[in-house]
């Protein structure tokens, strides 16, 4: 496989290497999806081809991209396997929040760039617990940092951590001191004391591996803790998040692909021509246009807005939010289309329908939920 290299500067190359590798990723899902194993392969992939440096900033060594870029590579990539794209969105979504925010000590965002660029490492944050339920909500974690001399002694345990078993580094969410303040601290995945808990028995997304992290008197040093939150200050909107909707209109548009080549070939022998002449059949294409379109136009209407309009980020909750709610059920409804154009076949196992159908579903339950998104734009407008 051609390496990715810096000549790939511009946006059509990144895409262009995205769908490349989705074309390979695609072959794949299938047994990633069957047994519920992570996708070692297609990050293997990823990485020879420099992708877990696209959001590191040029400063660091990497490439740079802005959120609508980051947004395009992660469809793509999602056209192939959603649990991959969705997967490596996390990794490049922290990493794009702090380019754009700035919230770490520099020296410690700087090592953890050098960490990705030359050594290829992989993050994530693991923030979910079973006990304050989705990090959403603002519960403060029952997992603990105490400071001991030089160090921190962590102890807890993690749910959803998706990558669990594959991840260098964790970006573990605590309880600073019993302060009831959020800090957020570095652990190496070799650290004596961490353990992965293979939990993850979901029927969607099973490729994300998103197990549980075991801290048991975890020691790292004291420059570890890279942020500790002040709660008194309203929260800034995470427009990286949007990476949630992109991998499932992603998801969605492999669906869609599917149910008009199967119109399209299939040619029952009471027709006189393949079914896409049927008008129900192409009523269900047209109704399957309008959600992707609808979809896709307001999650790079709003990425456009938080590129070139950095001054009103701090007011975009809303926006963010509602884009997620409109696509990820816009989604919902593309795969449940084309399932119904392709009939009881989109059932058997052998069917990617079956596989994009539990796909979608997850996004749903991705934070924040379609309740919360709701009562937060009733409350912009009762409220003030």
């Amino acid at each position: 496989m051609e390496r990715f290299t810096r000549k790939l500067t511009d946006q059509q190359n990144f895409i262009k290497k995205a769908e490349e590798l989705a074309t390979v990723f695609k072959e794949r899902a299938a047994i990633y999806d069957t047994n519920g194993t992570f996708p070692y392969e297609n990050f293997a992939d990823l990485k020879q081809n420099g992708f877990l440096a696209l959001t590191v900033p040029k400063e660091y060594g990497g490439y740079g991209l802005n959120l609508l870029d980051y947004l395009k590579v992660i469809e793509q990539i999602a056209k192939g396997d959603g649990s991959t794209a969705l997967s490596l969105g996390w990794h490049l979504g922290i990493i794009l929040e702090q380019s754009e925010n700035r919230s770490w000590r520099k020296e410690s965002f700087a090592k953890l760039c050098e960490l990705i660029v030359k050594h290829k490492a992989l993050i994530n944050t693991a923030s979910s617990e079973r006990a304050t339920g989705s990090p959403s909500r603002g519960g403060v974690p029952t997992t603990t940092a105490i400071k001991e001399k030089n160090n921190w002694r962590i102890n807890g345990k993690k749910a959803f951590t998706s990558m669990a078993v594959a991840l260098d580094y964790y970006l573990v969410t605590v309880d600073v001191n019993h302060s009831g303040k959020i800090g957020l601290i570095l652990v190496e995945k070799e650290t004596e004391g961490v353990h992965i808990e293979e939990t993850w028995d979901s029927i969607a997304m099973r490729g994300t591996k998103s197990d549980d992290l075991i801290l048991n008197d975890v020691l790292v040093p004291e420059d570890a803790l890279l942020h500790v939150e002040d709660r008194s200050k309203k929260n800034y909107p995470k427009g990286w998040m949007l990476q949630i909707p992109a991998c499932y209109i992603g998801i969605a548009s492999s669906a869609r692909d599917y149910a008009i080549q199967f119109a399209s070939e299939y040619k029952p022998n009471t027709l006189s021509g393949p079914i896409k002449e049927v008008p129900e059949v192409r009523r269900k294409v047209g109704e399957m246009e309008l959600e992707l379109f609808k979809a896709r136009e307001l999650l790079y209407s709003v990425a456009r807005k938080w590129v070139e309009q950095p001054e009103e980020r701090r007011k975009m909750g809303s926006e963010l939010a509602a884009v997620k709610h409109i696509a990820t059920n816009s989604a919902n409804k593309i795969v449940d289309l084309a399932m119904r154009i392709v009939g009881a076949r989109s059932l058997s196992a052998k069917s990617p329908l079956q596989r994009y159908f539990r796909d979608v579903r997850a996004g749903l339950h991705n934070p924040p939920s379609d309740d919360m998104i709701l009562y937060n734009l009733a409350k912009d407008v009762l409220d003030h």
